[in-house]
């Protein structure tokens, strides 16, 4: 069984958020600085193509040809 819960527009769309919240990271003010960081997150999981949430969820994005 394959982890890989998203599919390829899923996971492209997760890693241009992911990018571009960090790269705001130098551009905020310190409080706000911190919530970039939270671009981590869809950065990782469009890296992985696994999401937790969808897991717990039960939802899938992919076709059975986008896994691996």
């Amino acid at each position: 069984m394959s982890n890989v819960n998203t599919g390829r527009a899923d996971r492209a769309i997760r890693f241009v958020i992911g990018v571009i919240l960090l790269g705001l990271y130098g551009a905020t003010a310190p409080p706000i600085r911190y919530v970039t960081l939270l671009g981590l997150i869809p950065l990782a999981t469009g890296l992985s193509g696994f999401c937790p949430l969808y897991r717990l969820l039960g939802v899938s994005t992919c076709r059975p040809s986008d896994s691996p």
